[in-house]
């Protein structure tokens, strides 16, 4: 299967299982208070089997292509911990996550599982937005002495936010699908009207400005 295919297969999974979806004409509020005409939640995918079985394999594909010198999975917490588990499974490959602050008893782990400085490592992420909290756990695994290849990832949004900050980080990402296949393949599908699509790329390219919701 090509990457472009995988791009194609999963955005028509996850329309299908509306782990992706997309409402212009109701937006969704963020927490930060801006208007969206997507909701994205990808842990819908767990409980999907053949929907999961697709991304995962999916996962397993592109990091064995984009980075075959891969040692260990590190998942995010906590919607990358499954994907990671399961992806590491179908690869024979050591798994572990990272964890959003360290452990106040115990031995005060972030990092869960085995790793050893100077492994390469690769990161399992559901979602890039504008990079934020993957950038920290690739950070919290190089103070541990890892060697991060990159990260790969379900869904991205391609937001100029999110590029930046990961090109400033040096990270690099690989997605499985991103907005910009979603938006056609909802089109296709009947989800949304094809003149919907540039409303949502606006939104893509400029979350804060909301004139994409101006008919």
């Amino acid at each position: 299967m090509t990457r472009q295919e995988i791009n194609v297969l999963i955005a028509k999974d996850l329309l299908k299982i509306q782990a992706v979806f997309f409402r212009p004409e109701e937006p969704f509020t963020w927490a930060s208070g801006i208007k969206s005409p997507v909701y994205c939640d990808n842990r819908l995918t767990l409980t999907a089997p053949e929907v999961r079985l697709d991304v995962e394999n999916a996962l397993a594909k592109v990091i064995s292509e984009e980075y075959p010198t891969v040692e260990v999975l590190m998942g995010t917490s906590t919607a990358g911990i499954a994907h990671a588990a399961i992806t590491a499974h179908l690869m024979q490959l050591p798994m572990g996550y990272v964890r959003s602050g360290a452990k106040d008893h115990g031995r005060q782990n972030q990092i869960e599982g085995r790793l050893e400085a100077g492994q390469k490592v690769v990161v399992v992420e559901d979602l890039i937005s504008t990079g934020g909290s993957v950038l920290e756990v690739v950070d919290v695994l190089r103070q541990a002495g890892a060697e991060v290849l990159g990260v790969a990832s379900i869904f991205t949004y391609g937001m100029k936010k999110g590029i930046e900050r990961l090109a400033a980080a040096n990270v690099k990402n690989v997605s499985l699908t991103n907005f910009d296949v979603i938006a056609e393949e909802a089109a296709k599908e009947g989800y949304i009207r094809p003149e919907d699509i540039s409303r949502l790329i606006r939104f893509r390219d400029n979350p804060s400005d909301a004139s994409w919701a101006e008919l």
